[in-house]
């Protein structure tokens, strides 16, 4: 039986182009999937927070957030966040800033290793960045964390104690102190086997070329011993 590959992805949920990546991966998965020998793989993602000094309740919208903290002249934020709007587009993201609630992602994070714990990471992943960069949820508040929660079929009681709570942080901490051993500095970041390292939102081909690639080998590896 051959080994899963083993996929580790460092994101924030408030970054735009890890949703990007999160789907892009996908799209390789699934072209991969119609393979003969298709690869199978073991996805975990990982906490890694953009900026840890926002407050939960941001008095402003995206462009107000980056002007004010990132030092960024207005029309430059515009045309980025038209451009990536653009790009999450093509990814079949419809990406709403004009909605988007802009808070400190600490919580969500805990909550994300809260559902590892029950076998639902990636169902809450993708229920927190669907809701924060295309329905304009808050994801910063222990009520709004637990009813998105419970959308990704968590216990919605179990979720408010543990993010009350504060169990949960060592876990995000470690996740962190995991990323400055690697150097990781922007996300999203995808170590592959934990030996390969793919940086940025790359499109759904560069994971398929990866993903074949390392089966092939590992295939190969396995018929010779």
């Amino acid at each position: 039986m051959t080994e899963p590959i083993s996929i580790d992805i460092w994101s924030d949920i408030a970054c735009p182009w890890c949703y990007i990546g999160k789907r892009n991966l996908e799209r390789g998965l699934e072209a991969t999937a119609t393979d003969e020998d298709a690869p199978q793989v073991e996805i975990t993602f990982h906490s890694f927070e953009l900026a840890p000094d926002t407050p939960v309740d941001f008095d402003g919208d995206e462009i107000d957030f980056l002007t004010r903290h990132k030092g960024m002249p207005r029309e430059q934020v515009e045309q980025m966040l038209q451009h990536v709007t653009e790009v999450a587009a093509r990814a079949g993201l419809e990406y709403r800033f004009d909605l988007l609630q802009h808070t400190n992602t600490v919580k969500a994070h805990e909550l994300l290793h809260f559902a590892k714990g029950k076998g639902r990471q990636h169902e809450m992943e993708e229920r927190l960045m669907s809701a924060y960069f295309t329905e304009g949820r808050h994801v910063g508040r222990i009520d709004d964390l637990v009813a998105l929660a419970e959308d990704a079929g968590l216990d919605g009681a179990e979720a408010s104690e543990a993010l009350e709570s504060g169990r949960h942080l060592e876990a995000v901490r470690a996740d962190q102190a995991q990323a400055r051993t690697y150097g990781i500095n922007g996300v999203p970041f995808f170590v592959i086997d934990g030996r390969y390292g793919i940086s940025g939102a790359q499109p759904p081909e560069a994971f398929e070329s990866v993903l074949r690639d390392l089966w092939a080998k590992r295939k190969e590896s396995v018929e010779i011993s």
